[in-house]
């Protein structure tokens, strides 16, 4: 086939614009690799954008991060070059919005280049109506945002199918869903995948998901092998480390591309490996990848030692005042690390520019193992004091350096008085390194109580929807609604049936079981209604009516249990998923699934009952997720190593 044949799609995922934007050094970061992106995207001709989530790093993005993202769309995607790529899917199918058709078909906006986004877990909808910052782009014109996920427990997944020339694309999208709800839907056979009517086995087929790719639970990530066979490509967002090249699945038949994040927000070996976006060229049913390296990216270096191993440290531990001369040293070897990535950063410019070039102040994580040999002892210097010594000479001022020492094998240490209901030390230290998720540290210090009345698993998501995605009503809503089980199950009691703790215990007990299996409805997304203020209610003594908790009534939208698994329909290949063929009407819909939640597509298909394979797992690497902020630079103590 001819040039006038091949679609080229520039692939990227977690631009994250808006991380770090408070901080003084990296506040321009995430916003200048995106910008970078979509030049790349003009420069290089490409004929569409694709995006596989987390395009924005907060639910509710600032004034100036959906600034910058609009002001790159705008001068990178909006031109008079006419787009090439033909619509064949009726719109209403595969876009929900005010203006149902792809932005190159508006008659009001000239698109050079459309660009297609799914949205991720920092990003998704939320409030009133169930709108994102997608959407908001999407109705400005400048994005086209696809693959939406209005039910997680019942998912139907139309392609946007697009031509050039001789060349068909059938793109799919599967927004983020919760990884143990999303594993369950699968399970259940309550995914559907549609599949073009005609002409079949000329549909080049690629799918963009935002979701964990690697088992770090029993079901806390999505398996390969749940995605169906006649897929040709799958562009992995979420994860951060660029992995760039596919890699060939012999299982599924279809190749996996991990493009990694553009800008690193966690200081782990994954995000240190360099950035990339590929630009796919796909003709016919065939595909070439270009590699293209994202220049803008801050210099990122970092580095893990032993001290008992290191020969720059040899018999040092044998010195009684040592804090000094081990301080100097590790100098030493941050100093070398900041020369590193200067000269790894200036490689790979440009040197047309007879201009000197400012490198800009390089990450740099030195994680040191400090566990001493019998008899030993390292005196190592506050983390975060050695860290402020490179102020003015890395972007990082206050997590440099990472302290970390094995636990001695004498067996458990007992705690003292009073710290019995506290995390070890190690585990505290451990989740305070670069960017925790919430859940996980409220997890940690959980395990260590022992909660009465309140479920622990539904009590760490109601915090970190209050702290990651600003509900100020999550933790009031959570409390409500676990005492008014509680009360509902002991009213329920007989008489002198059993005693009240153990009724109580039991039925957390219960909820925390059907939370971590997926069966128990994440806190819905609320409505709230004002309630009529007091007559004797004074604002001057009593503040804001407004404010107070009391004062709103809040309504559940998505608080029942998942339904029954319907009817089983034939399914095709390895995958977890029934399929449906679509006729020469583009879309051949089998009978109504049960009423759609707000948002949802018109039509469904009704899931196989065949159940899908048992994923294999393999010991997964190491990867980076996007994270949000936390206290840094602390002692660690491992029994082996520490995941980050």
């Amino acid at each position: 086939m001819a040039e006038a044949d091949t679609i080229r799609i520039l692939v990227a995922t977690d631009s994250h614009v808006g991380y770090e934007e408070r901080d003084p050094i990296r506040k321009d970061d995430s916003w200048k690799s995106f910008h970078e992106v979509l030049t790349l995207a003009k420069t290089q001709d490409v004929d569409m954008v694709l995006l596989a989530g987390d395009l924005f790093h907060d639910n509710k993005p600032s004034r100036k991060a959906m600034y910058q993202v609009m002001r790159s769309l705008r001068m990178t995607c909006l031109g008079d070059k006419p787009c090439e790529l033909e619509m064949l899917s009726d719109a209403n199918e595969v876009f929900d919005g005010a203006f149902n058709h792809v932005n190159y078909e508006d008659p009001d906006i000239n698109v050079a280049i459309p660009v297609f986004s799914i949205h991720g877990n920092h990003d998704d909808p939320s409030g009133d109506g169930h709108f994102c910052s997608l959407d908001l782009l999407q109705v400005s014109g400048l994005l086209n945002y696809f693959g939406r996920t209005p039910e997680s427990d019942n998912i139907a997944i139309k392609p946007v199918l697009l031509q050039k020339g001789q060349t068909k694309l059938a793109l799919y999208g599967m927004s983020n869903v919760r990884d143990e709800r999303l594993f369950r839907t699968f399970r259940d056979g309550k995914v559907t995948f549609f599949k073009p009517g005609v002409q079949q086995d000329d549909w080049f087929n690629i799918m963009a998901v935002h979701q964990n790719h690697h088992a770090h639970s029993e079901t806390g990530y999505l398996p390969e092998n749940f995605l169906p066979e006649f897929m040709d490509l799958v562009v992995w967002g979420h994860e951060h480390e660029c992995l760039i090249d596919p890699k060939y699945n012999p299982e599924t038949s279809f190749h996996v591309m991990q493009p990694g994040s553009s800008v690193a927000t966690s200081l782990v070996p994954g995000e240190a490996v360099p950035k990339h976006v590929a630009i796919l060229n796909v003709t016919g049913r065939e595909f070439t990848v270009e590699k293209h390296r994202i220049k803008t990216v801050r210099p990122f270096i970092t580095k893990e030692i032993v001290l008992a191993d290191d020969r720059r440290f040899k018999g040092l531990d044998k010195k009684k005042e040592n804090k000094q001369e081990l301080t100097r040293r590790l100098i030493e070897v941050v100093e070398d690390l900041i020369e590193e990535a200067k000269r790894d950063w200036l490689e790979i410019q440009d040197g047309d520019s007879d201009e000197p070039i400012e490198v800009p102040l390089p990450l740099v994580r030195l994680k040191v193992e400090y566990t001493a040999p019998e008899g030993g002892r390292y005196d190592c210097e506050n983390p975060q004091r050695f860290s402020n010594r490179f102020v003015g000479k890395v972007a990082n001022v206050n997590d440099v350096i990472q302290f970390w020492r094995r636990k001695s094998r004498g067996g458990a240490s007992t705690k003292k008085d009073g710290a019995a209901d506290m995390p070890e030390e190690s585990v505290i230290a451990s989740l305070s390194i670069d960017n925790v998720k919430v859940s996980k540290l409220v997890r940690e210090f959980l395990n260590a109580q022992s909660l009465k009345i309140l479920p622990q698993a539904p009590f760490g998501d109601a915090v970190s929807q209050f702290v990651d995605k600003d509900d100020k009503h999550a933790m009031q809503i959570f409390v409500d609604q676990s005492l008014e089980g509680q009360v509902q199950t002991l009213l329920s009691l007989e008489d002198d049936e059993e005693d009240l703790d153990s009724a109580m215990a039991r039925y957390a007990a219960q909820i925390d079981k059907q939370f971590n299996e997926g069966t128990l409805a994440r806190r819905g997304r609320t409505s709230r209604k004002l309630k009529p203020r007091p007559n004797d209610w004074d604002s001057d003594m009593d503040g804001e009516w407004e404010d107070q908790p009391g004062a709103w009534e809040h309504d559940d939208e998505d608080s029942t249990p998942a339904s029954a698994p319907s009817a089983p329909t034939r399914r095709r290949g390895r995958g977890a998923s029934p399929i449906v063929e679509e006729d020469d009407d583009v879309f051949n819909t089998p009978a109504p699934a049960p009423a759609p939640a707000k948002r949802a597509p018109g039509k469904r298909a009704a899931p196989a009952a065949r159940k899908p394979a048992v994923p294999k797992k393999t010991p997964a690497p190491k990867k980076a997720p996007a994270k949000s902020k936390a206290n840094t630079g602390l002692f660690v103590e491992d029994d082996d190593d520490e995941d980050i």
